[in-house]
């Protein structure tokens, strides 16, 4: 059974250097649409979502936060307030009990090339070893995703190719299917390290 908090806890807030990691407000779910819209943002995603399903995500991240503890925070640039896209925690629902937690994000076009992705999942990362005391976070995309194989590598995640694979939810054939796997493991001079 993996490691959760209490279910009445609200979203914890974890603040980096620019950004604040915060709780999902009404206010950001127009561009969190716009955002999901756009085919850039989901070149790596089977299809752009419409505005209900991008609604429906948010639901199910607030839902996931409620029943797991975890889950992905929406991003706020300190400076201007600016909603910059989500990045968090989350059990994969497709996959074997095995597979570690995993790391994600998204961000607006905006928002690339700025180093947000990356400070966002280290902070993410930080929390889910000194919270949830994981032994490993995990994070894949597709092969064609270099943009996001460099934030993973660049928070000191590490790839054995062994361990890449054909995601379950998208279909023979598909340009998506196969996917790379990172993973980090908790460090040892962590004092939570077992």
């Amino acid at each position: 059974m993996p490691p959760t908090r209490s279910n009445h806890e609200p979203t914890p807030r974890l603040a980096t250097e620019r950004l604040l990691l915060r709780e999902w407000r009404a206010e950001d779910r127009e561009p969190f649409a716009a955002m999901n819209g756009d085919p850039r943002v989901m070149e790596h995603f089977p299809s752009v979502l419409t505005p209900a399903e991008s609604n429906a995500l948010i639901d199910r991240i607030v839902e996931r936060w409620r029943s797991d503890g975890l889950g992905q925070w929406a991003v706020e640039r300190v400076a201007d307030g600016a909603f910059l896209g989500f990045t968090g925690l989350a059990y994969a629902s497709w996959a074997p009990e095995a597979m570690p937690v995993e790391v994600g994000w998204r961000f607006a076009v905006d928002a690339w090339g700025h180093g947000y992705a990356t400070e966002a999942a280290r902070a993410a990362v930080r929390w889910g070893f000194d919270v949830f005391g994981f032994a490993e976070i995990a994070s894949w995309t597709s092969v064609t995703n270099v943009r996001s194989q460099a934030v993973m590598e660049r928070i000191g995640m590490t790839r054995d190719p062994a361990d890449d694979f054909d995601h379950p939810s998208i279909p023979e054939g598909h340009r998506l299917r196969r996917h790379v796997l990172y993973r980090l493991r908790r460090p040892e001079s962590d004092p939570a390290a077992g």
